[in-house]
């Protein structure tokens, strides 16, 4: 197991080095909550972008929930077509389920703020790492029906496939390692420790107030 980066806050660091031609455009930056969120503050004020979050969840296989079969954002579904064991009944009932749980963390995350528009604006999308792809592909569906000028994923780590399949979505995707031996995400951090409900929050709030501090 090939240890990366010491910790998130230096795995974006490196990320804000190669996204540095931005600065000073029309752009937004969105983190996949909860982990992209401290990765995607130092992104956002090294370019000088406002921060926001996008949410998304998986659609995990009935007889394994951690297996995931789609993912659901909270106006775009994504479902594997090569899943024909499942029956359609449970995946109807888990994408409403999760719809309304989306709604609700981002009124938590957000208060009564409506998402910004993404229209013709730059937008980075932020996150630890990817490993299925699942969460991020929603996600760049989600965000392209709203028709940006150009869309760039950023994420310090990816195993291969994933990250062929995801460029091939986006304008840009910046990913600074795609190693063979990947199991996961947090083998690659040397501190992987979990991000609180509290830190998001405390986080949008600090940029909100203070974007470029």
């Amino acid at each position: 197991m090939s240890i990366l980066f010491r910790n998130r806050n230096e795995a974006a660091l490196l990320l804000a080095d190669q996204l540095i031609k931005y600065r000073g455009k029309d752009g937004i930056v969105l983190a996949i909550p909860r982990g992209g969120v401290p990765m995607a503050a130092i992104v956002a004020k090294n370019l000088g972008f406002p921060l926001e979050i996008i949410l998304s969840k998986k659609i995990g296989h009935p007889l394994n929930p951690e297996y995931a079969i789609g993912s659901v954002t909270m106006d775009t579904v994504l479902v594997d077509d090569s899943i024909a064991d499942v029956d359609k009944s449970y995946i109807k009932n888990e994408i409403d389920r999760l719809s309304k749980e989306l709604k609700k963390r981002f009124e938590f995350f957000m208060g009564n703020r409506k998402p910004a528009s993404l229209k013709n604006k730059i937008v980075i999308v932020v996150d630890d790492g990817i490993a299925t792809g699942h969460t991020m592909k929603s996600t760049i569906e989600s965000i392209r029906k709203e028709n940006p000028k150009e869309l760039i994923v950023a994420v310090p780590v990816a195993p291969p496939r994933t990250a062929r399949e995801v460029r091939e979505m986006v304008d840009e995707l910046i990913c600074l390692h795609t190693p063979d031996d990947f199991y996961g995400v947090g083998q690659f951090y040397a501190d992987f420790g979990q991000v609180s409900d509290d830190e998001v929050i405390a986080l949008l709030k600090e940029m909100r107030e203070n974007p470029t501090s």
